[in-house]
């Protein structure tokens, strides 16, 4: 009924909309989130969701996990591919052959035939694509060492599926099915013969490869064309799906399909405009996807017998672990890379759910046994964040090497004018003006690595912390005039302001503001001269989209110079006020600007015969520099 889907569409939208953003909050992520969200909502907590339309949801949520692999693929470009084949070949390779040796002997201890026991040794060296990659790149951790190794093991995990596939029905009692194999797609299954199949497979990937580098370039600029996104974004989709029909009707794997689709597509100077169409659709479905995994947990057979569920996902998790590590060792990962990469695989995957279920078609696994292990899936699964987030807080800390605080330097500048505090990209561009000039600066800054790369192009700078006292008696603060602070620490400004101004008084403060909330707390401290760090380029650029635009120059460096006035004084303005009252001002003063500046373009024609003559340029522009600003007046930009 059209009723009950809209209302399924309803409780799993409102189920994510309420706990991811407190998951989000709490520093645990967004996987979790959803997890616990189908928790919530599934057969054994509220009943919102579950009986058979679950699986139909969660056969349109894998989709999510194809899209996710799509859209790596475009990231990854053939030659990094190609530089990757030995982690992936040798140690995803490895894992997979390791751990499905180590699950099966302990599955022959506890009295499993070999044929099952080697089916859940399979089964169980799988990890979760979805989970870790999503979690990985939301961390930030997918370009280090530890995420691409784990990227590599998943790869071939995904690859390795379709042989899974193929020996599953060998694994059964003996029917006469040893002189076939037999792929199963996740909807069909297609009985051939092994050339069959070799030619098969290499027709499709082939296509796939010579389709997507010779024939999609011509169809993606045809339908860039039209200018309509909307018919972009549902190319993109039609080639997904299609390449996931295409899989399916062979016995492949979507995911891998897909993910040889985006990789040939990734010199495709289309691959931005279909990453940024199917990203919305990838992001919402691996939701759908997650929220999915939680509802299908049974917590039937968890309450009946909690002491094996629990052991044997912990004592699965820790076995993975071990293996991960030892071999991450071997391949020469750094302690701290290895522990992440370790924590990160150790859960059982997504395809677990589709072995599971074909294996309990193909008789090789009783049902009361897969529905057992389907539990430990989903728990393992559920568990990844928690693992994750035990080892950023209580493993990695361990490997870091204790930070030694370094001595500060001893300056032996003498007494000079200015003292500079960062010396950064916003900072070497005010001491080099000043050096230029003849003007002599002591320079502090806080970063060792950055000091010694700065000393080798000759600028002389010293390590220590601006905002230590004895430190700034030690640089002189007591005879020079100017304190300039250009550090990237909106905190740290601020504590170096409060010093300076309670113990030096006489020196004239200059501050970088990283934003205008910033500028306005700098205000308040009677800074002489606040300088937003982009506000002056941010300005200039304006000025070239107004030529661009069909504005004359002088036009536009009027326009320019007048906003830059009216925002000028309204930070003096605004940074005393409420914030309730801030945005009434805020709104009232924009609406102002722009009838300055449209009265000022009406009077532009009449002035324009003056426009070369230089003396009428500088008033006009409001020049500053005969000092009619007043000489201590502070300034903010």
């Amino acid at each position: 009924m059209p009723s009950e889907f809209f209302f399924q569409a309803f409780i799993y939208l409102l189920a994510a909309v309420l706990s991811v953003p407190v998951a989000k909050r709490l520093g645990l992520g967004s996987v979790l989130g959803y997890l616990v969200a189908g928790v919530i909502i599934g057969p054994y907590v509220l009943g919102l969701v579950g009986g058979g339309q679950q699986e139909d949801v969660m056969h349109f949520a894998e989709f999510g996990v194809v899209l996710m692999l799509f859209i790596i693929g475009l990231e990854l470009q053939p030659a990094l591919l190609w530089r990757m084949r030995g982690p992936i070949l040798g140690l995803g390779g490895l894992q997979v052959v390791i751990t499905t040796g180590a699950i099966a002997g302990l599955s022959l201890l506890f009295g499993l035939p070999w044929m099952m026991a080697l089916a859940v040794g399979m089964v169980f060296a799988l990890s979760s694509t979805a989970i870790v990659l999503q979690t990985l790149e939301e961390k930030g951790l997918l370009k280090t060492e530890a995420g691409q190794s784990a990227f590599s093991v998943l790869l071939f995990q995904d690859i390795a599926v379709i042989p899974m596939l193929a020996l599953m029905p060998l694994l059964a009692a003996p029917e006469g099915t040893a002189n076939r194999v037999i792929l199963v797609a996740a909807e069909s299954e297609l009985a051939l013969t092994g050339w069959q199949k070799t030619l098969l497979v290499i027709g499709v990937v082939g296509g796939i490869i010579v389709g997507g580098r010779y024939l999609m370039r011509p169809v993606f600029r045809f339908i860039a064309d039209t200018r309509l996104r909307e018919i972009f974004t549902a190319t993109a989709l039609l080639l997904v799906i299609g390449i996931t029909l295409l899989m399916q009707m062979v016995g492949l794997s979507p995911a891998l399909g897909t993910f040889v689709a985006g990789v040939v597509l990734a010199e495709n100077e289309y691959r931005h405009e279909l990453e940024t169409n199917i990203e919305p659709f990838k992001g919402l479905l691996l939701g759908l996807f997650f929220i999915s995994v939680g509802a299908t947990i049974n917590f039937s057979i968890l309450f009946q017998q909690p002491l094996l569920v629990l052991g044997l996902v912990l004592g699965m998790m820790a076995l993975k672990g071990v293996i991960l590590f030892a071999l991450g060792k071997g391949f020469g990962l750094t302690l701290s890379s290895n522990a992440l990469f370790a924590c990160a695989l150790a859960q059982a995957g997504e395809f677990g759910f589709v072995l599971f279920s074909f294996a309990e078609q193909q008789r090789v696994l009783p049902s009361d046994l897969t529905a057992l292990l389907v539990v430990v899936v989903a728990l393992s699964m559920a568990l990844t964040p928690l693992v994750l987030i035990a080892n950023d807080r209580l493993i990695q800390p361990r490997f870091r090497q204790p930070r030694t605080e370094r001595e500060a330097d001893t300056i032996d500048d003498g007494e000079t004018p200015v003292i500079i505090a960062g010396f950064g990209r916003f900072g070497q561009i005010v001491g080099r003006l000043l050096i230029a000039n003849g003007v002599e600066a002591t320079v502090l800054d806080h970063d060792a690595s950055h000091i010694e790369m700065l000393r080798r192009f000759g600028h002389k700078v010293f390590y220590g912390d601006s905002s230590r006292l004895d430190l700034l008696h030690a640089a002189g603060a007591e005879h020079a005039k100017l304190f300039v602070i250009a550090i990237d620490d909106p905190a740290r400004i601020l504590k170096t302001v409060d010093l300076v101004r309670k113990n030096f008084p006489h020196l004239k403060i200059l501050a970088r503001a990283v934003d205008r909330r910033h500028a306005y707390e700098l205000i308040r401290r009677d800074v002489v001269v606040v300088e937003r760090e982009t506000y002056e380029s941010a300005l200039n650029m304006g000025v070239e989209a107004l030529s661009l635009l069909g504005f004359r120059a002088y036009q536009a460096r009027r326009a320019a110079q007048t906003f830059k006035h009216h925002d000028e004084a309204a930070m003096q303005e605004q940074a005393h006020m409420q914030d309730e009252k801030l945005v009434a001002r805020s709104q009232r003063l924009s609406n102002d600007l722009q009838q300055i500046l449209r009265s000022d373009g009406d009077d532009f024609a009449q002035e324009l015969d003056q426009a070369w003559d230089t003396t009428a340029l500088r008033e006009a522009m409001g020049d500053t520099a005969n000092g009619t600003t007043g000489k201590d007046k502070p300034s903010v930009r």
